[in-house]
């Protein structure tokens, strides 16, 4: 292995970067749909796949500050929607675009509020996050139905419709239609900008590293552990607050019932893209060619001649083959920083 390593940088070097082989799946499975299907090779198909991808990037980059920070959040679906449907309930007649930033300024603060939550229960009852996470979705989804509403609102905002109503790019097809890539993607583009931003460039960003890398050792150098737990849960919120408001655009309702059992699918998208679940490591656009990668994969399914109930088998399988990718490369890495030249300065984690 030592004597391949050294021989060849570039394996050395595909082999420990999981994004590069996220792309070379991603090639694979469009080749082999777009010989048995061509037409699945076009401007339609990218825009449909990005257009679907949106909101779970957007969920996901929330899951990855948890993940780096050495957590697991599985309630942000819930905040998710339940932000979303009561910024609904709240301002029904939320019209243009004061109404949309109305309608998307409170679905994000009620997230940071209920992400504030899980924070509390996380640090004050000395709660794994998984179970604490786990137990608050089950009390946000309960409260949502028994308290704000559980029936689906057809007449949402018309701020939100005309948001999802203007096209960044649209194209004349060959059979004489047209597909558009609606302007909520600037959503997403903007938050992952930001977040890689904070990641990369804040003090507090660096933090979130230190701290699921190693929390003992951060703590020793003064690190405040709980002050950026707190941080961390709040952003998360937020992001999943903007994720259902969104969601609800898209789709022109808002209904409570529409991401139930779907944290698999996001969970691993982030894991696939490169985070790691012990916390310490993850980077934006690994979540994002992690979504992308799923999105194809789903899309491809049928033309495949797979039926689509398989479609959570295969998730679950590259969500295996997303651990089993890290332990491939955290093997890897010892070898590499051996045959490597001695560096001045390491940084801490991967943030872009």
């Amino acid at each position: 292995m030592k004597s391949l390593l050294s021989t060849h940088p570039r394996i050395r070097r595909a082999i420990g970067n999981q994004e590069v082989l996220l792309l070379v799946i991603a090639l694979v499975i469009v080749g082999a749909v777009s010989v048995r299907n061509p037409g699945f090779l076009g401007v339609d198909t990218l825009f449909n796949i990005l257009t679907s991808a949106l909101v779970p990037f957007i969920f996901g980059i929330g899951v990855t500050l948890v993940l780096i920070a050495g957590g697991i959040d599985v309630s942000f679906l819930t905040v998710g929607i339940f932000a979303a449907y009561l910024s609904c309930r709240l301002f029904p007649q939320a019209d243009g675009a004061p109404g949309a930033l109305l309608s998307i300024a409170v679905a994000v603060g009620v997230g940071v509020l209920l992400g504030l939550v899980n924070a509390v229960v996380v640090l004050g009852a000395r709660l794994s996050t998984l179970i604490a996470t786990l137990a608050t979705s089950a009390i946000f989804l309960g409260a949502l139905f028994a308290f704000i509403g559980g029936t689906v609102i057809s007449d949402i905002p018309h701020g939100l419709v005309g948001m999802n109503s203007v096209s960044l790019v649209r194209i004349p097809l060959a059979n004489g239609g047209t597909t558009r890539l609606s302007a909520l993607v600037i959503i997403g583009v903007v938050l992952a900008v930001l977040v890689a931003l904070f990641l990369r460039r804040t003090i507090a960003g660096r933090w979130v590293f230190a701290v699921g890398g190693d929390e003992e050792a951060a703590r020793r150098v003064g690190i405040p552990i709980r002050a950026t737990r707190v941080l961390v849960f709040a952003i998360a919120g937020g992001i999943a607050g903007l994720a259902g408001i969104v969601q609800v655009a898209q789709s022109g309702r808002a209904d409570p019932t529409t991401f139930i059992g779907g944290e698999l699918n996001v969970i691993a998208a982030v894991v696939l893209g490169g985070a790691l679940i012990t916390g310490g490591r993850g980077r934006v656009r690994g979540t994002l060619l992690g979504v992308i990668v799923i999105q194809i994969i789903n899309s491809a399914l049928i033309p495949l001649g797979i039926p689509a109930i398989w479609q959570q088998a295969v998730i679950g399988l590259l969500l295996i083959l997303g651990v089993s990718l890290q332990t491939i490369a955290n093997r890897v890495r010892p070898i590499r920083a051996i045959l490597a030249p001695p560096a001045s300065s390491v940084p801490i984690g991967e943030t872009v």
